[in-house]
């Protein structure tokens, strides 16, 4: 592995560490290139705010650090500059304009929530719904076809637990997406230190059947975490199992 477009800080609220020591990390590990990509701020309508990304007035000090660190390690390292983000029907048009203001280089698909996340189910939940499931794969289906993203993370982080087969079904157009769109989707490692129900082998069968890219991403919450070389394995080990061989990187899709 010599890329990760997947990182953290602690602004998300559920990762911790500084970002210095993440770049440290990244370097003893051998990688050539590490993006950032915290979870993205929102400007939802009213009142609400979720309590895993950071705060709007974050933002500058977030892309302030990672130029920062990038200056200061580019004899060492690429730093790209980018955000996790959600497809949201209702905001992801507003959302784009500010991001590019910012400065951000690039953008992974996380789709955390179906909907707009307000009161709307979480995608990693167990769920029967077929509707829950086509829900997502359409919002990930649509954040793919606008051309933005770079990729897609934990693509099977929905937790479906009905029939096998109507998971196929949805699943498989999801993947055919991937490949219509040249969308590269994430093997990703902390499913694999948490020991979550992704990756989801009957989902790693579709992508080889399918014959989509796959990237590796570490989805790294902590330095520690950019350290531990186990899940890598176990990753490699499980895409050989279906005959996938994962790229090395991929070309950052600009805003």
């Amino acid at each position: 592995m010599i890329a990760n477009y997947h990182t953290h800080t602690p602004r998300c609220r559920h990762a911790s560490g500084a970002e210095e020591e993440l770049v440290q990390n990244a370097i003893s590990r051998g990688l050539k290139i590490f993006g950032f990509s915290d979870h993205t701020p929102q400007w939802f309508p009213g009142s609400y705010y979720s309590t895993m990304r950071m705060y709007p007035d974050q933002l500058e000090d977030y892309c302030s650090v990672v130029r920062t660190l990038r200056a200061r390690y580019k004899d060492q390292l690429e730093i790209p500059l980018g955000l996790e983000v959600e497809n949201y029907p209702a905001i992801f048009h507003e959302l784009i304009p500010r991001l590019r203001d910012a400065g951000i280089e690039y953008i992974l698909l996380g789709q955390h929530w179906v909907g707009n996340e307000e009161n709307e189910p979480y995608s990693g939940s167990p769920t029967e719904s077929e509707d829950v499931l086509c829900r997502y794969c359409d919002q990930a289906i649509a954040g793919m076809e606008t051309g933005l993203f770079t990729y897609l993370a934990h693509p099977d982080l929905i937790h479906f637990v009905g029939a096998r087969k109507i998971y196929e079904t949805h699943m498989r157009r999801l993947c055919r997406a991937a490949m219509d769109t040249d969308t590269p989707l994430e093997m990703n490692l902390l499913g694999i230190r948490a020991r979550r129900h992704y990756p989801n082998p009957e989902f790693w069968a579709l992508v080889a059947e399918e014959g989509c890219p796959v990237i590796l991403g570490i989805d790294a919450h902590s330095p520690q975490e950019v350290a531990d070389l186990q899940p890598e394995e176990k990753a490699l080990e499980i895409l050989k199992t279906f005959g996938i061989t994962p790229l090395e990187t991929v070309p950052l899709k600009p805003l």
